[in-house]
This record gives structure tokens, C-alpha cells and sequence, in this order.
């Protein structure tokens, strides 16, 4: 045990001086240690000397003055540094005598402590002493008592007429005692604990001779121990350690008390003395955490939760750790102009032909090695105008954009799109200008409409390079690669292969034998098999890294794309993967962002008002809703489709996707769809058997695609039934009341001449007077002379009676209708 109340031991840097410190330990053993302590020199400036120089400062040393200060100045400065020195050497002198009076305090408690232990083993040593004396005594006495009894028997047996044999006999008085004195033993320590160790260790006690239990040698070495201590501690006050505790938003009471190193019951009693009835297991707010750390004499260190994330922060890489790195060039341009063909006529590969329709509706990355040796990493994004937010992440991950043209097409919509991505990212341009074998081809007007979009090509004396490439016959692919590796030595491309990787996720999805996987651009660093990555809100460990040409690979470096295994979940296209070091800060980040986007779901939600939320529920009351679900095959094409949705519609109809995910079509989702009455879209994917059966058991209705087209103009047409048909009048004819007369069990019936058209029987009516509408409605009747007829032709009388209406005068006007409902679409 050491006395140094937890000073630390000073080295023998500095002006020192030895001492001893007596340690003592168990069982009264002591040691003297030589300690080195170290004293901080205090000079103390005259009095004399301070004036002297105050007054002197200003006179003599003008040239050491700072410039611009004047003498009284000087003097204040100079009276302000002599009461600081004064103030430290007070504080000094405090120090020192404090000092000296702990280590008096140390001196004292140490010395009673040993009068303590020495008057212990005195006492222990007189107890032993007198136990003996008086053992002795009775030993003696027995022994006189038995040597008596012996001399009286003998004469006895001197008398008996056979003579007893002494040789047996002989040892029994010498033996006996000694019996005696075992038994004795054992019978005093079975009733006695005088709280000691006393004497050698025997065989009746290390067997427990007559079952007796003896205490063990530990267990008397604590014994004396605690009486030690107990004896030392009341006087013993150990310093308190001040911690610095990292404080969060919310944190667990029990986690509170393991960050101050105190007592979980301490905590909880400190909680409920402040009026707050918890348990160790509830969580408490970061303003009622601080003042029970101030409360335990702690200090509070505040930290975010978002602090997680520190340990995946960008760190800028030095110039010597640099390698150069292959550009990522992405194929961009309108639907059907040939980015594929093109790509596909460089990598000498069909891929075309495996896509749907020949449209490609996912982001292809591939790795291209050219005749010079330069390695290209592609990306291939669709061109339909449902995959805008597709080419947009293909943008932001790119080096080099290539914009392809057909020449026969020219600037279509998603050519401007395209070009719109390139400058919201920054990143340079070519332009390849395709199908230039067919006869309809004008290169030139492709030049002049990019023209309009600020694109300037070379030809034009822009800064643009522009190919006019033919991906059916091979024409210009050579300098397309050439103007690519042109441009990627221009750029200067480097990237550090030496540190955690970084890349973000072109696509993601559902794998049936696979589980989730993503494909994923390594942007930095080198991503290997087995490392532990978060990317969004899912996290993983790579189990197997598959390159574009379907192989099993064990590294991934920059700009090579590589589909990962071994995720959590399917992430979001666009997040960004980084690798940690340990699994526990990948979970910890993963469910810090699911944690704060669902915070933000839901501050989202809470920030409507109770007027908002009136309104918007007095407008749903006048639109029909056309439900679906949505499961494709890739998260890219699922997002892309729910964007499709939601621009179907108008103010009477509009397409709700109550739910858009990856992989195959479950049970679940058929329950879901019978519950809402919503059709499924299955984009790519198929139901499994299950859920047909149950499909067909609700009457639910699958429907599978594999073209986007087909999706959005069935889904279009649904959501066009839904709209109320347009009713169109159509004016047939007029006529003009010439008289009215009175009919018994009719009315008044309006004499009129047809002026224009037809007047029929079944069609509607409106009465006008002075050209108001003044009444309108259907006919009762309509008769020539006596007969009831259907219709009766422009120029022709009649007689014609109004449902439910008399109030009829000559020269008013009949305005004679039909109604023809007209079916609706959604353009």
C-alpha cells in the first residue's frame, strides 16, 4: 500500500532534493523508498528594485517601449506585472505551506498507524506468552499427579504373587501425558478463537481432526487485512478523480454511470432526490445528465449524435500517395440513339441484345481495355425520360461524359437533359454523333442544334471534341478512344489505392440466391474481401467482390466497378459506401441515419397544420385515386417507375403507389394489394408460387412488364377510366312560340313554327325570353295537329308543352338540345 495520496513520482529534471516514504504492507512488513520531489523556484522581486524599475522603465529603456505608449501607461503596465508577480509568489508560498501541511498530515497518520500495529503485536504477543505460561503450569501439575499415582501402586504390586512383566508397562506413563497433551490441544482449539494465527500448523488441524472446520490462510489474511484497514481508514480520504464526461443528446442512466465511474444506485438516488422516479434502464435528457455529472463533481463534455460519423470524414490525401487512376466515362443521350451499340461494338459484346425491347432500363458498368493498354470504366445509363434521376447520379461519379447524337434525329429531349447533367456536374464533354452510315444522316445538324444548348464543338471552333461514329459498321470507335484517353490525360486523374475505400452505389437489388447486392463505383482507396462498410442506412461486411465480366475478384481499386455481397439490406442508388474499421461503428452510423431519417419522415409530417391537413382532405374528397404496387427487379428502376407514377394525373385523377420495392412478389404484397384493392406491377420480376395461389384465391390482379412503355401507357389508360366523362351539348334546332293556348289536362301548349334544325321528342329544352334562359328542362309533349310525333323538321308548326312549366308567352324562343357524353383520357 502506498501513502502517495495518488501524487505522481517526480523525475530528477529541475532543482530537487530526495526524501523517504515509508511503505507499509501486510502482515507489519515496511520498506523505505527513496522519492525525488520536485520545488518550483519563486522569485519575489524587491520592493526597492520594483519601484526603481517602474520608475526607470520609461526614462531609460525608450527604445525596448512598444510604439505608442506614453509613460503613464508604461507605469500602470509596469505596476499591473509587479502585483501579478506578487500574486504568484503569494500563491507559490499558499502552495507550499498546503504542501508541507499534507505531508505533516501524511507523517502523522503514518506514525499512528504503526503505534497501532505495534501495540497489536504487543498484545498479541503477551496473550501467547501468558497461554503458554499457564499451559506449562497445568502440564506440570498433571504430570506431578500422574507420578503419584504411580509411586502408590507400586508397593501393590511388589505384594502379588506372580510378578507383572515391566516391559510392556514400561512406556505407559511417558505416553500417556503426551495423549493427554494432544487431546488437550484439540480440545482448547475447538473452543477458542482468540482472532489470531496461533503456532505451527498440526495434523489434527490440516485433517479437522474430530470435525472440526479450521479458517484457511486466506481467509485469515483478509481478516487481517480488514482489521487494518478499518483500523486506518477513518482517517484515509482519497481524492476525488475528476472525469470529463462525453455527454449526448439522450443517454441511458446505467451508460451515465459507467462514463463517471460511480455507483448505478448513486445515480438513480442523486435522480430520485431531484423528484425523477427512474431505473437504471430508462433514458434521461442531456440538460438533466449535466447537472447530475456537475452534482458528482464531473465535467461535461456536450457531443451530437451525429458524431458517429467522425470517424468516416473526408482526409485529404498527400501528393506522394497519389496513383493515376482510369477515367469513368458515362454514355449519355436521347432513347434509341445507340449509346449501348456504341458501347457494346467497343466491348465487342452483345449487351444489347439482352436488354428488353433494346431499351436499356438499368445502369450498366463496365471496364474497357483499349489497343494502347489504357483502361476505361463506362457507364451506361438509360435514355428514357423516366431515368432522369438515374443518369443524374451517372453524372455526379463521372469524369468524362459522352454525349451520343444520332444523325439522323438530331437534339432530342433527353439530349438536352444529358447536356444539362454534364454542366450541373462540371465535367468535360465529347460529343460522338451516330448512325453516320445511314442515308439520312446530317452531322452538321446536329452541330448547329447544339449549338442552341451551348455546346460548341471543334468543328465549329469550340473547345468540344465531337466523333462521328457508326456503332453498326465500326466507323470512328478508334478516335472516340483516342478523344476519351485524350481527355483523361488532360484531367490528370489520381486517386490514393492505399486507404479505407470509398464509392458510391450505381445500382442496388434484390438478389433471390444472392441477398442483397449493389454495384458500386470505388471512387478512393481499395476495397477488399471481408472489409465492414456502412453505405446510407445499411451497413455489411464484403463476403465476395464480382466484376463486370461475372468473375469472383479479391480487390477492387479506384474507378473499377465491382457488385458487392453481403449487405444488411438494399441500399439506396446514389449512397455512398465507406469502410470502417470495426463492425460495432458501422452499426452504430447505420442506425444513426435510419434513426434521423425517420426523425426527419416525421418532422416532416408534424409540420403540417391542422388547416393543412382540412384542406388537403376537402380537395381528396373531389379526386379518385388509382392505388398500385410496384416490385421491380433493380432500386433504380422501382424509383424510377414510382417518379413515372406521380406525374399521371390531373386534378380529378391521380396514380398512388402505396408501396414500391425490390425482389420477387410475396405473399405480403398480395395481402397489402386485396387490403387497398390495388393492382401489382411487377417490373422484371415475378410472383412466386405462393402468392399466385393466393392471387388468384382474393381475385388480385399481377400484371408483369419489361418494357417501361408498356407500364406507364396501362397504368395511364386505368387512371383515364377513372375520369368522369365529358357531357357536350349538341343545339339541334329552334323554335319560336307563335301562340299559347289552354288545353283541358294539359296546360298550356305552345303553338311554335321550327325556325332552324329539327325539334325531337327526347331531346332537351331551354326557354328563352329576350335571349335569358328563363326555364330549362324536357317537353311533355309535341304534336302535329292532333298527333304525337317524334320530331318535326325546320319550317314545319307544332305544338309543345314543358314538363312541370306553364309560364310560356308568345314570340319567346324554344333553344332545342342533345347531351352526348364524351369519354376522357389523361394526356
Amino acid at each position: 500500500m502506498s501513502d502517495s495520496d495518488g501524487k505522481k513520482t517526480l523525475g530528477l529534471r529541475g532543482s530537487s532534493r530526495p526524501g523517504n516514504v515509508k511503505q507499509s504492507f501486510s502482515h507489519g512488513r515496511t520498506k523505505n523508498v527513496v522519492v525525488e520531489t520536485k520545488r518550483k523556484r519563486v522569485v519575489v522581486p524587491k520592493p526597492g528594485a520594483a519601484k526603481g524599475g517602474s520608475g526607470a522603465a520609461p526614462v531609460g529603456s525608450g527604445s525596448r517601449r512598444p510604439a505608442g505608449i506614453s509613460d503613464a501607461e508604461m507605469e500602470r503596465r509596469l505596476k499591473a506585472l509587479q502585483a501579478a508577480k506578487a500574486r504568484e509568489a503569494e500563491e507559490a508560498a499558499n502552495r507550499e505551506a498546503e504542501e508541507k501541511a499534507r505531508e505533516e498530515e501524511r507523517a502523522r497518520r503514518r506514525a499512528e498507524a504503526e503505534a497501532k500495529e505495534r501495540e497489536q503485536r504487543e498484545a498479541e504477543e503477551r496473550a501467547r506468552q501468558k497461554a503458554e505460561e499457564e499451559e506449562r503450569k497445568q502440564r506440570e501439575a498433571e504430570v506431578a499427579k500422574e507420578r503419584a499415582a504411580a509411586a502408590a501402586a507400586a508397593p501393590a504390586a511388589a505384594e502379588a504373587p506372580r510378578p507383572a512383566r515391566p516391559a510392556p508397562n514400561k512406556p505407559a506413563p511417558a505416553s500417556t501425558p503426551r495423549k493427554a497433551d494432544r487431546e488437550r490441544d484439540q480440545r482448547r482449539g475447538k473452543g477458542q478463537d482468540d482472532g489470531r494465527r496461533s503456532g505451527k500448523l498440526t495434523l489434527g488441524q490440516a485433517t479437522g481432526g474430530g470435525g472440526n472446520r479450521q479458517r484457511s490462510m486466506a481467509s485469515m489474511k483478509r481478516k487481517q487485512e480488514r482489521a487494518r484497514q478499518k483500523a486506518m481508514g477513518a482517517q484515509i480520504e482519497r481524492e476525488k478523480i475528476i472525469r470529463d464526461v462525453q455527454l449526448p443528446e439522450t443517454i441511458v442512466v446505467s451508460e451515465l454511470a459507467n462514463r463517471m465511474a460511480e455507483r448505478v444506485g448513486e445515480v438513480v438516488k442523486s435522480l430520485m432526490n431531484m423528484g425523477m422516479m427512474v431505473t437504471q434502464n430508462q433514458t434521461i435528457d442531456a440538460d438533466t445528465a449535466e447537472v447530475i455529472i456537475e452534482e458528482f463533481g464531473h465535467k461535461v463534455v456536450r457531443v451530437s449524435d451525429s458524431d458517429v460519423e467522425d470517424v468516416i470524414k473526408e482526409v485529404e490525401d498527400k501528393d506522394e500517395d497519389l496513383q493515376g487512376r482510369p477515367p469513368v466515362i458515362t454514355i449519355m443521350g436521347h432513347v434509341d440513339h445507340g449509346k449501348t451499340s456504341i458501347l457494346d461494338a467497343i466491348r465487342n459484346a452483345r449487351v444489347v441484345a439482352g436488354e428488353a425491347g433494346g431499351i436499356t432500363q438499368h445502369i450498366g458498368a463496365y471496364q474497357v481495355k483499349t489497343e494502347s493498354g489504357t483502361t476505361l470504366s463506362f457507364l451506361d445509363t438509360p435514355g428514357h425520360a423516366a431515368f432522369t434521376s438515374m443518369r443524374s447520379r451517372g453524372a455526379q461519379v463521372t469524369d468524362i461524359v459522352v454525349l451520343v447524337v444520332a444523325a439522323d434525329d438530331a437534339v432530342m429531349p433527353q439530349t438536352i437533359e444529358a447536356i444539362n447533367h454534364a454542366k450541373a456536374a462540371e465535367v468535360p464533354m465529347i460529343v460522338a454523333i451516330n448512325k453516320c452510315d445511314k442515308p439520312a444522316a446530317d452531322p452538321n445538324k446536329v452541330r448547329t442544334d447544339l449549338l442552341q444548348h451551348e455546346v460548341i464543338v471543334e468543328q465549329m471552333s469550340g473547345e468540344v471534341q465531337d466523333v462521328e461514329v457508326s456503332a453498326h459498321t465500326g466507323q470512328g470507335l478508334d478516335e472516340l478512344l483516342e478523344a476519351i484517353a485524350l481527355q483523361a490525360e488532360i484531367l490528370e486523374l489520381k486517386a490514393n489505392p492505399n486507404r479505407a475505400a470509398q464509392g458510391a452505389v450505381i445500382e442496388a437489388q434484390l438478389d433471390v440466391g444472392r441477398g442483397p447486392v449493389a454495384t458500386v463505383l470505388v471512387q478512393n482507396g481499395t476495397l477488399r474481401q471481408g472489409d465492414i462498410f456502412v453505405v446510407g442506412e445499411q451497413y455489411g461486411k464484403v463476403r465476395a467482390l464480382i466484376n463486370d465480366k461475372g468473375e469472383r475478384v479479391q480487390e477492387a481499386g479506384p474507378s473499377v466497378p465491382v457488385e458487392v455481397l453481403g449487405l444488411n439490406g438494399t441500399p439506396e442508388a446514389g449512397d455512398v459506401l465507406n469502410v470502417t474499421e470495426t463492425d460495432a461503428q458501422a452499426r452504430e452510423i447505420a442506425a444513426y441515419r435510419e434513426h434521423a431519417a425517420k426523425d426527419k419522415r416525421a418532422a416532416a409530417g408534424a409540420a403540417t397544420t391542422l388547416e393543412q391537413l382540412m384542406a388537403k382532405a376537402k380537395e381528396d374528397e373531389n379526386v379518385s385515386e388509382l392505388p398500385i404496387l410496384v416490385k421491380a427487379d433493380v432500386q433504380g428502376s422501382a424509383e424510377a417507375i414510382v417518379q413515372a407514377m406521380e406525374k399521371i394525373g390531373n386534378d380529378e385523377v391521380r396514380v398512388r403507389v402505396l408501396h414500391s420495392g425490390v425482389g420477387a412478389i410475396t405473399e405480403t404484397d398480395v395481402g397489402l394489394a386485396e387490403a387497398s384493392g390495388a393492382p401489382i406491377m411487377g417490373f422484371n420480376v415475378r410472383a412466386n408460387a405462393s402468392a399466385r395461389n393466393t392471387a388468384n384465391q382474393k381475385g388480385v390482379e399481377i400484371r408483369y412488364y419489361s418494357v417501361i412503355y408498356d407500364l406507364v401507357d396501362d397504368v395511364k389508360a386505368a387512371a383515364s377510366g377513372l375520369l368522369s366523362a365529358e357531357i357536350r351539348e349538341n343545339f339541334i334546332g329552334y323554335a319560336q312560340i307563335k301562340e299559347v293556348f289552354k288545353v283541358t289536362g294539359v296546360g298550356k301548349v305552345a303553338g311554335c313554327l321550327v325556325t332552324e334544325g329539327v325539334a325531337r321528342r327526347s331531346a332537351g329544352v331551354r326557354l328563352l325570353r329576350d335571349n335569358v334562359v328563363i326555364h330549362e328542362g324536357t317537353l311533355k309533349t309535341l304534336k302535329r295537329f292532333k298527333d304525337e310525333v317524334a320530331e318535326v323538321q325546320s319550317g314545319q308548326e307544332c305544338g309543345m308543352a314543358f314538363e312541370n312549366y306553364d309560364d310560356v308567352r308568345p314570340n319567346d324562343v324554344i333553344e332545342i338540345f342533345e347531351r352526348e357524353e364524351v369519354t376522357r383520357t389523361l394526356d
